[in-house]
C-alpha cells in the first residue's frame, strides 16, 4: 500500500504532466500572438539613427550593368533591387558548369542576361506555358513548354534535366503555381544550389506564409532532420524569397564551449528558454 510520500510524488508528477500538456496546447496560440506582435512592430519600425552608412562594395554589379545597357531587343522586366539579390546568391556559380532554370520566359530578354552573366559553361532552361517562347531556344538555351502547376510536367522535366543548380520562379505568380514548382524542384537542386521566387508581395501573401511555415523546420530539432539535409537557409527580401540548398551532409548541430571561467547565473536557463 503506497505511503503518503508515494502519493505526494504521484500527485506532483500528475501536476507536472498537466502543466506540460497545457504548455504544448498553448504553443500554437502563443506562436500566433508573437507572429502578430512582430508584424505590428515591423509596421511602425523606423530607423533610430541616420548616421553615415558603412562603405559598400565599389565593384559594379554585372547583372545591373547588363540591364541598364540593354535598351533594345528582347525585353527584360525586373525590380532593380533584384539584381543585388541575384549577385549575392548567384556569384559563386559564375564561370562554372551550371544549369539555370527560369520559370516564365515572357519576352526572352533575361535568358541572354543569364548566359552573359554565368559564362560559356552555363546552360539555361526556360519554362513557359506559351509555345511562342520556343523562338528563344539556341545552343545554350532549352525551352520547356508546360504548366508550372502541373506535377506531371515537372516529372518529365526532372527526367530530361536531372541536374539543376539555380531556379528563378518568375512565372505565373499564383500561390498554387509557386508551391507546386518549389515542391517539385527544391529536393532536386544539387548541393549548394539556390531557389529564388520573385514577385512575392502583399502583407497577406499566402506563398510567403507557406515559406514562413517551411522555415520553422530549420531549427525544429538539435538533430539534423531530413529538412536540414536539403535546406541550408531561407532569405526574405522585398518581393523575393531565396532558399539555399545545403552544400554538404549535416550530421547535427554540435555546440562548442571554449574557456575555463563560467558565471553560474545562466545554468539551466539556456534549454528552458529554447522554445521561447
Amino acid at each position: 500500500m503506497p505511503g503518503r510520500s508515494d502519493e505526494g510524488s504521484l500527485a506532483s508528477r500528475g501536476v507536472s504532466a498537466i502543466k506540460r500538456g497545457a504548455r504544448v496546447l498553448a504553443r500554437p496560440v502563443l506562436w500566433e500572438a508573437r507572429t502578430e506582435q512582430g508584424f505590428r512592430y515591423g509596421q511602425k519600425l523606423q530607423p533610430a539613427s541616420n548616421g553615415r552608412p558603412f562603405p559598400s562594395n565599389a565593384e559594379p554589379n554585372p547583372l545591373l550593368s547588363y540591364f541598364d545597357a540593354h535598351t533594345e531587343g528582347p525585353g527584360i522586366w525586373k525590380f532593380r533591387h533584384y539584381f543585388e539579390i541575384y549577385h549575392r546568391h548567384f556569384a559563386k556559380f559564375v564561370g562554372q558548369e551550371v544549369n539555370v532554370v527560369e520559370i516564365g520566359v515572357y519576352s526572352g530578354g533575361s535568358l541572354n542576361m543569364w548566359k552573359e552573366y554565368f559564362g560559356e559553361r552555363s546552360h539555361i532552361h526556360g519554362v513557359d506555358i506559351q509555345e511562342a517562347c520556343r523562338a528563344y531556344e539556341d545552343d545554350r538555351v532549352s525551352i520547356h513548354i508546360g504548366d508550372q502547376a502541373d506535377p506531371e510536367f515537372w516529372r518529365r522535366f526532372r527526367a530530361a534535366v536531372p541536374d539543376v543548380d539555380i531556379v528563378v520562379d518568375d512565372g505565373g505568380h499564383l500561390v498554387h503555381q509557386q508551391v507546386a514548382s518549389l515542391e517539385a524542384l527544391l529536393p532536386h537542386l544539387r548541393p549548394g544550389g539556390v531557389y529564388m521566387c520573385e514577385d512575392v508581395g502583399g502583407i497577406h501573401n499566402r506563398f510567403q506564409a507557406y515559406v514562413s511555415g517551411l522555415s520553422r523546420n530549420l531549427a525544429s530539432s538539435f538533430d539534423a532532420t531530413g529538412f536540414n539535409q536539403v535546406v541550408h537557409s531561407v532569405h526574405h527580401y522585398p518581393f523575393a524569397i531565396v532558399i539555399e540548398r545545403q552544400p554538404d551532409r549535416v550530421e547535427g548541430f554540435p555546440e562548442g564551449r571554449h574557456g575555463t571561467q563560467w558565471e553560474p547565473f545562466l545554468d539551466g536557463l539556456h534549454r528552458a528558454a529554447w522554445d521561447g
